[in-house]
């Protein structure tokens, strides 16, 4: 069964200019390597003391009900993180980021509240900026690795799990890089490639004597980003029809329940739609924890291969993300179903050690998500490099917003190099939703977004979204909140 599915893009590979041996080597899967774990020759990254981290918060609305996994979320807020950075005999400039507190998805614990499970991410954000808010002169990714397993022991000492740990640092890590890169006056892409963040390898050994150096150097960054749309639990599969009449998309993620005959039943509708409707279409599918083990998911393969119907549906699929849930995924080996179709990871990619068991375990991939760290991405992106086929990173979401949540993780998977990006926070949020900063946004970004019914939302029709007007001074945005009329970080 495994030769009907298409396997996923690769990382492409590094970029030759300059550097022969690092695309040859990065071709054969041992990545570029040197003694030091950093041979390619570049600037110091500068060290950086962070002087203020301010947490606010705005409640989002959402124009129809997502369901995904076992939760339902008709609104959710989302926070927003600033950070001063000053660089010693350079300047300061303050930073900005924003992320969606999505209930239940962090911590799916029954016994937890969807309200409990976001008042975990406020707890979250504000644990770390505890650990980030020092004297301490640092590069970016060195704030970083230093609050890391403080944060982590103080998130497990107030009863949060390691990815509603990881959410605090995540937006504080962006803010700060956005700081960064606005005192050094430089943009994202050119930044990361010339490793302004000073990223190594001390949170990853697996990594000791990879060239991250040149690494980064040889990303490619994408010019567009391709979208993949989300066919959530509730969405009807019909509604797929009226949206690719006016919408150009080729790429899909499909919601699973976890109960196979209703799934492929399910799939069966959507199929229909796609193979009349999407053209030559590529799709991916989403356990979000729901499959019980490799037992299950085995009988879901066995029909989705049988049916008829889903004949097309099955030689486009691309791989399968989160079936099992993250407490038993790492530690149960897929077996013979990860041979049938490739495997990723999401929820379960919830610390540096996630994707390492992860391949033992059988999986291929891992998901990148900003808001489980931009760090971790790119240095999950970087064994990819070092491992080589089949192993990939793909890029999720988790509804990102207009406005920075989604400029700076689109600007993340186009330096990555993914040709493709789950978005859906257009879906299921309404654009800026009467947000004061919707104009200066749709002036500062032009063909990322457009005002569509009066209201300034992503600019989706082409089915892609351009990434080099994101090529601004700091982390991707050239407009900015209105961080006068946010709320502050509620139980602050």
């Amino acid at each position: 069964m495994a030769k009907d599915f298409p396997l996923p893009d690769p990382p492409p590979p590094l970029a030759r200019e300059g550097n022969d041996t690092l695309s040859r080597e990065a071709g054969e899967g041992r990545g570029p390597r040197s003694g030091k774990g950093g041979g390619t020759a570049s600037a110091p990254a500068p060290l950086l003391t962070i002087r203020a981290i301010h947490l606010h918060e705005r409640p989002v609305r959402f124009v129809k009900p997502f369901r995904f996994g076992s939760v339902t979320v008709e609104a959710a807020p989302q926070a927003f993180v600033r950070a001063l950075v000053h660089v010693e005999g350079v300047g300061e400039a303050w930073g900005g980021t924003a992320e969606m507190m999505m209930p239940k998805w962090f911590d799916k614990r029954p016994d937890r509240s969807p309200d409990e499970t976001v008042d975990g991410l406020r707890r979250s954000l504000r644990l770390a900026r505890d650990a980030y808010r020092t004297d301490r002169a640092d590069t970016a990714f060195g704030q970083h690795a230093a609050a890391y397993e403080t944060q982590r022991a103080a998130c497990r000492a107030a009863g949060l799990p390691d990815l509603t740990a990881a959410y605090g640092p995540a937006l504080i890590d962006k803010a700060v890089l956005d700081g960064l890169l606005r005192v050094l006056d430089t943009d994202f892409f050119t930044g990361m490639k010339a490793n302004r963040a000073g990223i190594d390898a001390r949170l990853t050994p697996d990594l000791a004597g990879f060239d991250l150096d040149g690494f980064l150097g040889g990303l490619e960054p994408r010019t567009s980003v391709a979208l993949r749309h989300t066919v959530g639990l509730l969405d009807e599969p019909e509604s797929l029809r009226d949206l690719l009449a006016r919408e150009r998309l080729g790429r899909f993620k499909i919601k699973l329940g976890g109960d196979p005959s209703a799934d492929l039943a399910r799939l069966a509708e959507i199929a229909g739609v796609l193979d009349a409707a999407a053209g030559d279409y590529r799709a991916t599918l989403d356990g979000n924890e729901q499959y019980a083990d490799s037992a299950a998911l085995a009988a879901f393969l066995d029909g989705l291969e049988r049916q008829p119907a889903l004949a097309g549906l099955r030689g486009r699929l691309l791989y399968i993300e989160q079936p099992v849930a993250r407490e038993r995924a790492l530690e149960a080996p897929l077996g013979a179903v990860a041979e049938r179709i490739p495997f990723i990871i999401d929820e379960s990619d919830d610390g540096y050690d996630a994707f390492p068991r992860a391949r033992a375990a059988g999986y291929r991939g891992v998901s990148s998500k900003s808001c489980k760290g931009l760090y971790k991405a790119v240095l999950n992106r970087a064994r990819c490099a070092a491992w080589g086929a089949p192993h990939f990173i793909a890029a999720e979401d988790l509804t990102c917003q207009a406005g920075l949540a989604v400029q700076q993780d689109t600007a993340l998977v186009a330096l990555l190099g993914i040709a493709d990006a789950e978005r859906n926070g257009h879906q299921y949020g309404n654009g800026f939703d009467g947000a004061p900063e919707a104009d200066a946004f749709l002036d500062a970004h032009p063909g990322f977004y457009t005002r569509r019914d009066g209201t300034v939302r992503l600019a989706t029709a082409g089915g892609s979204l351009p990434t080099e007007t994101l090529a601004v001074p700091g982390f991707a945005s050239a407009a900015q909140p209105r961080w006068d009329r946010l709320s502050p970080l509620q139980n602050e």
